[in-house]
């Protein structure tokens, strides 16, 4: 597998993995060739999504192409990831952040030598500082609250943090096909969180968070590795933040691109989508 294609089983997976959620919550959604678009209508603090997954030879085409989706939508608010950076949406009124690395890991779990770069362990708890990290897959419609909450708190993501119990993780999620929630505890209480989607060639690991207050104890570790040996025989793909790409290559992955997040509106003001 070459790195164009890795770059491109990591963009598949991360719109199946929201083409999954808008299926199961009833939104509505487009799937192109070149990219998916998600109409996120959960609540006030939902953006629609839209995921590029394979590279362009026209910018302004692909952009057109989106845009007209967007307009259908009223679109009002929207997150968009483009792994291939050509596409340039600050005229349309949007804003891009610092471009992020899409990353991928060779199957096997972090005590897999030849999964490429682990470290040992894998086992989903261990020792980090002081107290003992656990982690294990939310079952109930308490433990994926409890995973929602940890999530938002440990970003933080300021726009949600008055929202009602479900609105980004509702109950339906538990029985999704590939969709899993994760939990770590430290000594028994909720410090870390992430999702994950196996879409049945990788699975993607996403809103990795952990709470301030328990960052430096291992509980990032965890959190991978508790995935990885749910998940031992598929490639594991994640976007990663500037501050957390140190702890992933450790872990054994490997970057395949770097994705510009583009936000709509951008701030302080903002043109029409």
């Amino acid at each position: 597998m070459d790195t164009l294609s890795r770059l491109e089983l990591a963009n598949d997976n991360a719109a199946a993995f929201w083409l999954a959620q808008a299926r199961s919550r009833g939104w509505e959604f487009v799937r192109r060739p070149g990219f998916a678009a998600v109409r996120c209508d959960g609540g006030p603090a939902d953006v629609h999504r839209v995921v590029v997954t394979r590279p362009y030879t026209d910018p302004e085409r692909t952009t057109a192409e989106v845009v007209a989706v967007l307009h259908g939508w009223s679109t009002t608010a929207l997150c968009l990831e483009d792994p291939y950076g050509g596409l340039d949406l600050a005229r349309r009124g949007c804003e891009a952040a610092l471009g992020q690395a899409v990353m991928t890991r060779r199957p096997g779990s972090m005590a897999d030598p030849g999964a490429g770069g682990g470290t040992g362990g894998g086992t989903g708890s261990g020792e980090g500082g002081t107290g003992r990290v656990t982690v294990a897959e939310a079952r109930t419609p308490d433990d994926l609250a409890a995973v929602e909450r940890t999530v938002v708190d440990g970003f933080p993501m300021p726009a949600r943090m008055a929202g009602e119990r479900g609105d980004m993780l509702p109950p339906v999620l538990l029985g999704t096909a590939g969709l899993r929630a994760w939990l770590a505890r430290v000594d028994g209480r909720p410090a870390g969180a992430c999702l994950s989607y196996d879409d049945g060639e990788a699975v993607g690991l996403y809103s990795l968070a952990t709470l301030p207050e328990c960052r430096s104890r291992g509980v990032g570790r965890a959190m991978v590795a508790a995935v990885l040996e749910a998940h031992p025989d598929r490639e594991a793909t994640l976007v990663s933040t500037l501050l957390g790409e140190p702890l992933y290559r450790r872990l054994g992955f490997v970057e395949q691109g770097v994705s510009r997040w583009w936000r709509y509106p951008a701030t302080p003001s903002a043109m029409t989508v």
